[in-house]
């Protein structure tokens, strides 16, 4: 058992990858060196930690549902804090309801931000209040020098099992090379491609490649994967959509490129170094974007509902033809 713990309370696989530098630094200055990580189901935070050495475990909690069901949901959280009986809990995020929890559960050293309501229930004096509307990265950097914890670089470096890595490239191992990966979905159907681009954009992209495209997205783009497959030609392509997060991350770590939305895909790529074509229409181009080769609209305009519609096929593979022929 751990004596420290932190909270990571968004929904998604990128939220725990690009808070995986800060759980690292907190670890490594932690008795023990490891944490105890808590984390929503949604986020698949077990998979992506499973070889991280820094985690000693990952416990999943729920926080969302009608009201009774986020009090029910707040009384289990207390339960499960307090059962861990750790000495310090470290909250990675604005919201006050895990604070009031590791209150309730009695745990002594409260560290979070402090911004808003949950300056109330924290033992540390929280982060700068005109801090309160810029970007989660800038929050917890600034949490960490405020608590002397060193965090140099912020880029998340995800380990993935060896024999893991392993079996995806034997999987694999008779498609040729070079492999570029392309992701399918996104949390929200606004940030998501549309099927006819998609349908452009990989039919262009078998028709120029040498190598192989990869379909990931998850079992609910694997009918959308086949179906585009199937209405394309030229190089081979092969629906992945059947892996597992974790699996998809040991592709992307074996594969060239990979070209999507904003999304958990992209963040996976990100993470294990492999080169990303992000597309941002529906969303802001976040301080970590600095890692992607970002295409925007045709016009310019994104953070918009209709914004990846005026990503056209033709600019995707411009950007991959100006930045990326050298290795396709």
């Amino acid at each position: 058992m751990t004596s420290t713990v932190i909270v990571q309370p968004k929904q998604g696989i990128g939220d725990v990858i690009w808070h995986l530098p800060f759980i690292q630094a907190i670890a490594a200055a932690s008795p023990g060196g490891t944490v105890t990580f808590l984390a929503l189901p949604s986020t698949h935070a077990k998979e992506l930690l499973e070889a991280e050495p820094c985690v000693a475990q990952t416990l999943y909690f729920e926080s969302r549902g009608s009201a009774l069901a986020r009090a029910l949901n707040l009384l289990r959280l207390i339960a499960m804090l307090r059962r861990l009986q750790c000495k310090t809990l470290w909250i990675l995020d604005r919201t006050s309801r895990p604070a009031f929890a590791a209150l309730a559960a009695g745990i002594p050293n409260r560290i979070g931000l402090g911004l808003g309501r949950q300056r109330w229930f924290i033992t540390n004096p929280g982060i700068d209040e005109k801090l309160r509307h810029a970007w989660p990265i800038e929050w917890l950097t600034a949490l960490m020098e405020a608590m002397d914890i060193q965090c140099a670089n912020t880029r998340p470096e995800l380990k993935l099992p060896p024999a893991l890595v392993a079996m995806i490239g034997r999987r694999y191992e008779s498609y040729p090379r070079p492999w570029i990966v392309v992701g399918l979905g996104a949390s929200h159907p606004a940030k998501d491609w549309p099927t006819p681009c998609w349908e452009t954009f990989i039919g262009a992209l078998r028709d120029r490649l040498h190598g192989t495209v990869f379909l990931i997205g998850g079992p609910g783009q694997m009918e959308r994967a086949r179906r585009l497959i199937a209405s394309t030609a030229g190089a081979p392509a092969a629906n992945a959509c059947d892996l597992t997060v974790i699996e998809a991350a040991a592709l992307l770590r074996q594969a060239t490129l990979f070209v999507g939305p904003d999304s958990g895909p992209m963040n996976l790529a990100i993470a294990v170094n492999t080169p990303a074509i992000g597309l941002f229409g529906a969303t802001p181009v976040l301080l970590h974007a600095r890692y992607v080769h970002v295409v925007l609209p045709d016009d310019g305009r994104h953070q918009s509902p209709d914004g990846m519609q005026r990503i056209s096929p033709g600019r995707v593979l411009a950007r991959i033809a100006q930045d990326f022929s050298d290795q396709l």
